[in-house]
């Protein structure tokens, strides 16, 4: 879908411009480009170095594009009517090594917020800091964000007053990795698998295992047809651990804490009634 969305009408920011008029980063397929006009606009070629004998790369880690969700095969034609697309499931992402789980739902509407708000991932070349490093990234808009963040909590929270059916609120992590740093799920077309749990439960067809922070997926409600897993990952990649939910609780506090009196209380509320669960285990 994305190869066809960049067919045309496309921006691309931080790459390297060929010669031929087309595209290229670090890493990407196909040979080498001998030559071009780099992502800083000045002539590049293979081999170079700054003056402290650093490569000099074509392109920046943090390459991009941005094209027009007309141009995506799988948008829905519906998009641009005047009474919209009912949204069944709204799906937050985040990249921890060791905590998240692969798939999990939140209790409610409220506390699904507070899940989008609390979001944390390793950063990437996209933020700045060390790479590695967790940070705090609330529905993952915090670099895009051009206000108070806790506005846009507030902006979602009344928003669930208004609607008649709420949407449910999901995390996935497709990047939960083993005491050797390997990833436990493959990820890919496979997360398709989890997407029809998602839609499963939007549907009211199966039940989920209830764990402090919030509903997870019996193992055998994974349909795993085909692909061969390790002896007991599943059961790993869907593991909540409330000692390491309790450590995050500190991170979390400090998180909320820069907001002040701006952040809603109702974020507040979810917050104890996390660390309440954690403590007793519900």
């Amino acid at each position: 879908m994305m190869v066809e969305t960049i067919k045309k009408n496309t921006i691309f920011t931080n790459v390297l411009l060929k010669p031929d008029g087309t595209v290229w980063w670090e890493g990407a397929d196909g040979e080498v480009p001998s030559q071009g006009i780099d992502w800083r606009g000045e002539a590049w070629k293979p081999g170079m170095h700054d003056v402290k004998g650093n490569p000099v790369l074509g392109a920046h880690p943090n390459s991009r594009f941005t094209a027009p969700i007309a141009n995506c095969p799988s948008a829905s034609f519906r998009i641009e009517q005047h009474h919209g697309v009912p949204i069944s499931a709204i799906v937050f992402g985040g990249r921890r090594q060791h905590l998240a789980p692969l798939v999990y739902e939140s209790l409610s509407w409220e506390h699904g917020v507070f899940v989008g708000a609390t979001m944390a991932s390793e950063r990437t070349a996209a933020q700045v800091g060390q790479l590695g490093e967790v940070r705090r990234d609330p529905m993952a808009m915090l670099p895009f964000c051009g206000y108070n963040m806790a506005f846009y909590f507030r902006h979602w929270l009344d928003m669930g007053k208004r609607m008649t059916k709420k949407p449910k609120v999901f995390h996935v992590n497709w990047f939960r990795m083993d005491d050797k740093g390997k990833f436990l799920w493959p990820g890919f077309g496979e997360n398709l698998r989890v997407l029809e749990w998602i839609l499963e439960r939007c549907n009211d067809r199966i039940e989920a295992k209830r764990t402090p922070i919030g509903y997870t997926p019996y193992p055998k409600d994974i349909d795993m047809t085909g692909l061969k897993l390790p002896e007991n990952t599943l059961e790993r990649l869907l593991e909540v651990r409330n000692e390491d939910w309790a450590e995050e609780l500190k991170g979390i506090k400090k998180f909320f804490k820069q907001f002040k009196n701006d952040l809603p209380q109702e974020l507040w509320q979810e917050y104890e009634s996390l660390a309440s669960r954690l403590s007793s285990n519900e």
